[in-house]
């Protein structure tokens, strides 16, 4: 098995990667009241130091009362949770990383019984004022990361929050300009948004959405069911200024459409032609799903993995439980010390090693 081409530079505009090894966003929850201390510093630079190409921060919210559902997911606005992020950046930094956030805003989900009574933000619920001001935040948020120092920038527009809401038809049944009963209709909000930050940050900060066909709230949905319906999904996004795209699934390896053995990523490249990262279990025997039951997930090879970035479907992967189980899982694939990878064990959720 060739290892070497996944080592390989990425540059695109102004962000430039010594290998193709992005640490997915996964949310940990150990900011206290929103502001990332010293130890979340600490857990980033780690996977730097073991030779992560990029990494992309848990989901962090924008300024909006309702953008998030646990009290200790971090923020993305005031001074003291961004002193915290400046924190971060520098250390990854010193570690010879690269880091972008990830900026969030949940929508009307819920998790557990925190603030079980505070409003909540949808698509049908939401005034245009509220829109707009929530586009916003999202535009604030991105210059204070251009501003901190952040290498590029993640919007998730995925699994069923606020920007996926605006997408989806389960949960879009607005009739005016930012609804519609197409799902080109449908990206008029995300459209606004990265038009927004593209004006706040200038053309050379890469814009990174993440985007997935699955809900949280439904596993099975599918808001393109073709080629032609991806098409009228991401080329607005193109247009309005998105880089690169993310394409979740929960089993990178599963094809999208019929008649084709190209994944969620290797279709948006195909028909965006901008640069995709790949992610879904990558390394694991089993998706993330297991996790909310305690299941941990078997360490596997990636011979797949690789030819299929070696066809040119992808051009960046993103891992995410084996990277949170080992901070240098990137560095024993580079090394060849395959033996040396760890399984998954739940239990890492719990703790910010």
């Amino acid at each position: 098995m060739n290892l070497n081409s996944l080592f390989t530079p990425f540059s695109y505009k102004g962000l430039t990667l010594k290998n193709r090894f992005v640490m997915a966003p996964m949310t940990r929850a150990f900011a206290t009241d929103g502001v990332p201390s010293t130890a979340v510093a600490e857990y980033y630079k780690r996977r730097a130091l073991g030779d992560v190409g990029l990494i992309l921060t848990e989901g962090t919210v924008v300024n909006r009362p309702a953008s998030k559902n646990m009290k200790d997911i971090p923020e993305f606005y005031g001074t003291e949770a961004l002193q915290g992020w400046e924190q971060v950046v520098n250390q990854v930094h010193n570690a010879d990383g690269k880091i972008a956030p990830q900026i969030w805003h949940v929508g009307n989900t819920r998790a557990g019984e925190w603030l079980p009574d505070a409003p909540l933000e949808s698509p049908d619920t939401m005034t245009k004022m509220d829109i707009e001001n929530t586009i916003k935040a999202f535009a604030a948020s991105a210059k204070h990361a251009k501003n901190l120092g952040f290498d590029a920038i993640e919007l998730h527009g995925a699994h069923g929050y606020l920007i996926d809401q605006f997408f989806w038809e389960g949960t879009n049944h607005r009739t005016d300009e930012f609804g519609g009963k197409t799902l080109k209709e449908r990206t008029r909000f995300a459209v606004e948004i990265v038009k927004a930050i593209r004006k706040e940050v200038g053309d050379d900060l890469v814009i990174i959405i993440r985007l997935s066909q699955w809900k949280q709230q439904e596993y099975t949905a599918k808001l393109a069911n073709n080629p032609r319906e991806l098409e009228d999904w991401i080329l607005p996004l193109v247009t309005a200024g998105v880089d690169i795209f993310h394409g979740s699934q929960r089993r990178y390896w599963e094809p999208e459409f019929e008649n084709s053995d190209l994944n969620f990523a290797g279709w948006i490249k195909k028909i965006s032609g901008q640069p995709t990262i790949t992610v879904g279990s990558v390394g694991l025997s089993d998706d993330f799903m297991g996790v909310w039951t305690g299941q941990g997930a078997a360490a596997t090879g990636i011979e797949e993995l690789i030819r299929r970035y070696e066809r040119g479907d992808f051009d960046l992967v993103a891992v995410g439980r084996a990277l949170l189980q080992d901070p240098n899982w990137v560095r024993k694939i580079k090394e060849g010390k395959l033996d040396e990878i760890e399984s998954f064990n739940a239990s890492s959720l719990q703790t910010l090693s």
